[in-house]
């Protein structure tokens, strides 16, 4: 009989155990804070969202690692949108009414995210995307925000450096996306203000895998000093190697999606002399001392050393979303009004692409002065006033 009160009294306790493991383990999810992501990992814009989605884990890792955003751990969860628009706004609406996030970090496209900015806004989810179309953050919608430079501050440093090479008739070829779309119409735009006419303007498939066709039409049109090219996807590579083969040696601009190394390896030699816009992380060697130079080289050192690939700026724009939202969590807590509050009066944040301001009418919060004019040289990217 004893044996049997002994046994039982064990049995209860393993059970009371089981339960207290249950519970606590409960507890700790219901304290988490979950934060959604959309991101292209796979699909002609990987070359975004694959890094996006790398910098992002090991960002959470690291924050969780240090006990998390106000004690409570980031539970993260990354959904494959391929870069589809429809696929991105169907995981918006799951993470918002299903897995209930906290916010969502992307999507990695200009198009995805202005599919979705209204169902962030419905659902008065916070929203930062990793696009640079300035149409998703202008008008500005009060829970939607972008950490990626916007395509009209491209636009006007390309024209800078237009003027100063003494160009002024240009053709524009922009992929048939969000981000073509977006680029297109303020290359448009601005053009005047810089004495910049466009002379001709094209538009090709984002799966192109060959463009000679349009090449050769561009070509043949005698007006043309420079070829500006607006794209985010593998189609660029290819329509500069069609360019370089068809003998054409024109002075070849692209927009900030070609910051990444391997479109400039995908090119080969074609790629030499490109000039493009991007953030300084990409030659934060060249940068004087200081806390920016710092913050780029203990990002791309971690990134570089556990990944073993080169950083690009489309890793860079979910990293910073991510240190955004935990400074504006710090002070908004749990509460998203607060927090989405708290972003709006983040300033002097040193980010991968520049220093944050963001204000009640700016939900961009960088300027003109996030983009430095980069030129391919010996298969690397370098700083082009170092020509």
């Amino acid at each position: 009989m004893k044996k049997g009160r002994i046994a039982l009294r064990a049995l209860l306790a393993g059970c009371l155990f089981v339960l207290g493991c249950l519970m606590m383990t409960s507890l700790a999810h219901a304290a988490s804070i979950k934060i959604g992501a959309i991101l292209a990992e796979t699909g002609p814009a990987a070359f975004l969202g694959g890094p996006a989605s790398r910098s992002l884990h090991m960002l959470v890792e690291e924050i969780n690692a240090e006990g998390g955003i106000n004690g409570k751990p980031i539970e993260l969860i990354v959904k494959d949108s391929g870069g589809s628009p429809e696929r991105a706004i169907s995981f918006a609406r799951q993470l918002i009414e299903e897995d209930n996030v906290f916010a969502i970090i992307g999507p990695s496209t200009s198009g995805e995210s202005l599919a979705i900015k209204r169902i962030a806004e419905d659902g008065r989810t916070i929203m930062i995307s990793c696009s640079a179309a300035e149409s998703i953050v202008t008008p500005v919608s009060p829970h939607v925000f972008k950490t990626a430079p916007s395509d009209s501050y491209a636009t006007q440093q390309i024209f800078m450096t237009m003027e100063e090479m003494g160009i002024s008739k240009i053709a524009v070829l922009a992929a048939n996306d969000g981000f073509g779309k977006a680029g297109k119409e303020q290359l448009a735009k601005n053009a005047p203000d810089f004495g910049i006419t466009i002379v001709a303007d094209e538009v090709y498939d984002k799966s192109a895998t060959d463009l000679s066709a349009i090449v050769a039409k561009l070509r043949a049109n005698q007006d043309i000093e420079a070829v500006v090219n607006w794209s985010i996807v593998p189609a660029q590579s290819i329509l500069v190697k069609n360019i370089r083969q068809a003998g054409w040696d024109v002075p070849i601009f692209q927009s900030h999606g070609f910051a990444n190394i391997k479109y400039a390896e995908a090119a080969g030699v074609a790629a030499e002399g490109i000039i493009f816009p991007a953030s300084r992380l990409l030659v934060a060697d060249s940068l004087p001392e200081g806390p920016q130079k710092d913050f780029l080289l203990h990002y791309i050192n971690s990134y570089e050393s556990r990944f073993n690939e080169k950083v690009s700026t489309f890793g860079g724009h979910t990293y910073d979303a991510m240190l955004i939202l935990k400074q504006a969590i710090e002070v908004g807590g749990d509460d998203r009004e607060k927090v989405r509050a708290a972003i709006e009066n983040i300033t002097g944040l040193i980010g991968t692409a520049g220093i944050f301001n963001f204000s009640e009418t700016d939900h961009g919060g960088l300027g003109l002065d996030a983009f430095a004019m980069l030129t391919v040289r010996d298969g690397q990217f370098v700083l082009l006033e170092e020509e």
